[in-house]
C-alpha cells in the first residue's frame, strides 16, 4: 500500500507511541487528584505544555488542550467574538476557504447578529496582508486565516497577516493544522493572537489539540463542567495522548528541515509528472505550497472514481478534505480559486510523508496516467469535447 492521505491523518510515530504507553499503564491517574498517582499525572501535564509552548514560541500559561484541531478553531472564534460583542464589535473577517470548522463556526455566529467577510483567495490560493487590512472595519473583532491550506496547501503570509491585524488593534486568529510540525511556527513573533493544532496531522494519536490563546485573551468556555484547563476546557484530561502529542510535536520540530527537503523534492517531482498529463492543472501556488501537498484537476473526470481505482492500484488518496469525503457537491476550496464545478469534480490530492520513496512517486505518476485515461476512455462528456461538441476548459 502507498499511503498518499497524509493531509487526512498521519500514521502515529513509534516515538508517539513510545512517550504514551506509560500513561496508559503505570502513570495512570487523573491529574485533578491530589494523591501521589494523580500528581505524577499532574507533573507529566505541566512538562508537557511547557514542552509545546516551547515549540510554538509562548508561554505554557498560553496553552489549552483540546480534543483537536475543530475544537480549538470554535473555541478561539467564539471568545474572540464574545470579546468583540462586549464592547459592540460585531465584524470578522475570514478567507471563503477555511476549514468548515471555521466557516461553520461563523455561520453559526451570523444567525447572532455577526458579520462576517470572506476575503477572496485568488486563482493562487494566498490571501494578500493588503486585502486583510482593506477589509478590516473600526467594528472588526477578529481575523481568522488558516497558516496552510488543507486541501490545496497553500502557505499564507501570516506573518504579515498579523502584523496588520496588530497595528489595527484586531484579534488574529489562525488555523495551524496543516502547518504544525510542517512549517516554523513562533506565536510571539509571527504577531498570532491564538492558533489551533491537532497532533494526528503531524503523527501523534487522533483526539487530541492545542488552542493557544495570547495572555489576556479571555476564552469563553465550550464544554462546561469541571475546572480542568484553568476553568476553561471541562473534562479530564487525556494524559496518554497529550504525552504522544508533545513527542510528536518536538520529533517533528528537530526534523523540520531535512524532512521538509525530502517532501519538497518528492512533491515536485509528482508535481512534474502529473502535469503531463493532458488537460490538467495544479491547484494553488507552485512553490508557496506545504511540502509533501500535491492537489490538481483533470478535465473529463469524477474525482471518486479515480479515488476508488487508485485504490485498486494500491493508492491511498483523496479528493479534498476527509471532513466532506461524503460529500457529493464540489469542493468549496477549489470553487473559491475560481475551478467550476465540473472541473472541481474531478480533483485529486496527493499528500506526501517522510516515509514515501521516489520509487512511490514513480509509480503514483504512472497509475494516475492510466487511470485517467481509462475513465476518459469510457466517459462520454470526454468523447465530447475531443469530438469538439464542448470547449475544453483546461487547455
Amino acid at each position: 500500500m502507498i499511503y498518499l492521505d497524509n493531509a487526512a491523518t498521519t500514521k502515529m510515530s513509534q516515538t508517539a507511541i513510545k512517550a504514551m504507553i506509560p500513561y496508559m499503564d503505570c502513570i495512570y491517574g487523573n491529574p485533578s487528584s491530589l494523591h501521589s498517582a494523580g500528581q505524577k499525572a499532574n507533573e507529566a501535564l505541566t512538562d508537557a505544555r511547557e514542552r509545546i509552548a516551547r515549540l510554538l514560541g509562548c508561554e505554557a500559561k498560553e496553552i489549552t488542550f483540546t480534543s483537536g484541531g475543530s475544537e480549538a478553531d470554535n473555541q478561539a472564534i467564539v471568545s474572540a467574538a464574545r470579546i468583540g460583542e462586549r464592547s459592540g464589535k460585531k465584524h470578522i473577517v475570514s478567507t471563503a476557504f477555511e476549514h468548515h470548522a471555521v466557516l461553520h463556526t461563523l455561520n453559526k455566529l451570523e444567525k447572532e447578529g455577526f458579520e462576517v467577510t470572506l476575503l477572496d483567495v485568488g486563482e493562487n490560493g494566498i490571501v494578500l496582508p493588503e486585502q486583510v487590512a482593506d477589509a478590516i472595519r473600526e467594528d472588526t473583532c477578529l481575523v481568522t486565516v488558516m497558516f496552510a491550506n488543507n486541501e490545496i496547501g497553500t502557505i499564507q503570509p501570516i506573518e504579515e497577516i498579523g502584523q496588520v491585524c496588530r497595528g489595527k488593534g484586531v484579534l488574529f486568529h489562525t488555523d495551524a493544522v496543516q502547518a504544525a510540525g510542517h512549517l516554523r511556527i513562533d506565536a510571539k513573533a509571527q504577531n498570532i493572537d491564538m492558533l489551533s493544532l491537532s497532533a494526528h496531522k503531524f503523527h501523534g494519536p487522533k483526539g487530541i489539540g492545542v488552542l493557544y490563546a495570547r495572555k489576556g485573551i479571555r476564552l469563553t468556555n465550550i464544554i462546561e463542567g469541571g475546572a480542568q484547563e484553568r476553568g476553561k476546557r471541562a473534562g479530564t484530561e487525556n494524559i496518554p495522548a497529550i504525552m504522544a502529542m508533545t513527542a510528536a510535536l518536538e520529533e517533528a520540530c528537530l526534523h523540520m528541515d531535512e524532512n521538509s527537503a525530502k517532501l519538497t523534492a518528492l512533491r515536485d517531482k509528482l508535481i512534474a509528472g502529473l502535469s503531463k498529463i493532458p488537460h490538467s492543472v495544479l491547484n494553488g501556488d507552485a512553490e508557496k505550497r506545504l511540502p509533501g501537498n500535491v492537489s490538481f484537476c483533470f478535465e473529463g473526470i469524477e474525482g471518486e472514481s479515480l479515488l476508488l481505482l487508485l485504490d485498486d492500484k494500491g493508492i491511498c488518496a483523496s479528493s479534498g478534505s476527509a471532513c466532506t469525503s461524503g460529500s457529493l457537491d464540489p469542493s468549496h476550496v477549489l470553487l473559491a480559486i475560481g475551478r467550476v464545478h465540473d472541473i472541481a469534480h474531478g480533483s485529486l490530492r496527493l499528500t506526501l510523508s517522510e516515509e514515501n520513496t521516489e520509487k512511490e512517486v514513480d509509480y503514483t505518476i504512472s497509475a494516475v496516467k492510466d487511470v485517467v485515461e481509462y475513465l476518459r476512455s469510457i466517459s462520454p462528456i470526454w468523447r465530447d469535447l475531443v469530438s469538439g461538441k464542448k470547449e475544453f476548459i483546461i487547455k
